[in-house]
């Protein structure tokens, strides 16, 4: 089992851009000295709800500040970039960090993102697929062209080659977000490990497991790929002594946060939109994921092993919004519940 963080650069009510930020990176620098496996990087455009607008920029940075610990997006919004700019940075942070980067990609949301990009909606409802393909070519060919609707070019070198590593690994792994059927069929046939979301369960993460394997088999995808997918649950964790105090420190902080930051989205087509109730949603949140005493942490992570298969996490610590609390959050996360996993 393999656990990371997951960060968003939240900024909650009363804090400044730069201070999310700072937090965000102390957090990851604290994930590797406290023995995390990984730090998840969240993107997001024009709201509170996450100030890093580029997670491979993000990702570049704690490459550079750490030594061990793998980062990843989660996730390089696809619709907003092209799938040739992003492969190469990809490329370029997999050979100059040894192999320690990690590629989350997803589709977003119906977003004004899409109208100040230039990608339109078509590409957030439609496009997805033919992006995803095109990154993975660039991570796996030594040449690429595109004659497709949206992407038309002449063939041209891959450059750096991601298997120019001095590593085993060929390329930096992808992972693809998965919100739907559809997306969980689109990631298993070519099969990619699926990065599961927070806002759903046990339950539901064990029925989008299986749906990706059947889907991975139909395609013919090898036994071993299925097998050790490696697919990624998002969480909340938040550690205390007492389960009623690490609640309550979530309570406190994030529904601010949430209303603020959710609030803040705008559809690029008008369309309406209904937003969870914030309180209920971290009281939710509380419910289906580590929240309480090391112990009680190391169990429901052991369980949702158990029930879904999922063996690598991403869980966000900084749900209280203070500095030194999510750094608090991530050295109790590594000194008293990861050895009870291991």
């Amino acid at each position: 089992m393999r656990v990371g963080s997951f960060v968003l650069g939240a900024q909650f009510p009363g804090q400044g851009q730069g201070e999310a930020l700072h937090r965000a990176v102390r957090s990851a620098e604290v994930a590797e000295e406290a023995g995390l496996d990984t730090v998840w990087l969240a993107e997001h455009h024009f709201v509170p709800y996450g100030t890093c607008p580029s997670a491979v920029t993000l990702a570049a940075l704690l490459l550079g500040r750490t030594r061990r610990i793998r980062v990843g997006t989660a996730v390089s919004v696809l619709p907003t970039v092209h799938p040739v700019a992003l492969g190469e940075q990809a490329a370029l942070l997999h050979v100059t960090s040894g192999g320690r980067f990690s590629l989350g990609v997803g589709r977003g949301g119906p977003w004004v993102d899409l109208e100040v990009f230039g990608a339109g909606l078509e590409a957030y409802e439609k496009g997805f697929p033919d992006s995803l393909d095109l990154v993975l070519r660039w991570l796996r060919e030594p040449a690429v062209g595109a004659s497709g609707d949206r992407f038309r070019f002449r063939e041209v070198p891959v450059v750096p080659r991601p298997s120019e590593s001095l590593t085993e690994g060929a390329g930096p792994e992808v992972v693809v977000a998965c919100t739907s059927p559809s997306s969980v069929r689109t990631a298993a046939e070519r099969g990619l490990p699926m990065l599961l979301g927070m806002h759903v369960g046990d339950e539901e993460k064990a029925e989008m497991v299986a749906l990706w394997r059947r889907h991975a088999r139909a395609a013919g995808r090898p036994s071993a790929q299925i097998r050790d997918a490696g697919h990624v649950s998002a969480g909340v964790c938040q550690i205390a002594d007492r389960r009623t105090d690490a609640a309550e420190s979530l309570l406190k902080a994030m529904p601010g946060w949430l209303r603020q930051g959710l609030d803040a989205h705008i559809t690029v087509d008008g369309r309406a939109r209904q937003m969870r109730d914030p309180y209920a949603y971290t009281e939710l949140l509380c419910g289906l994921h580590p929240v309480g005493p090391p112990r009680l942490c190391a169990d429901r992570l052991a369980a949702t092993g158990e029930r879904t298969g999922i063996s690598r996490f991403a869980l966000l610590v900084e749900g209280s919004g203070d500095l030194a609390a999510t750094e608090e959050n991530v050295r109790r996360l590594g000194a008293e519940v990861l050895p009870q996993l291991r």
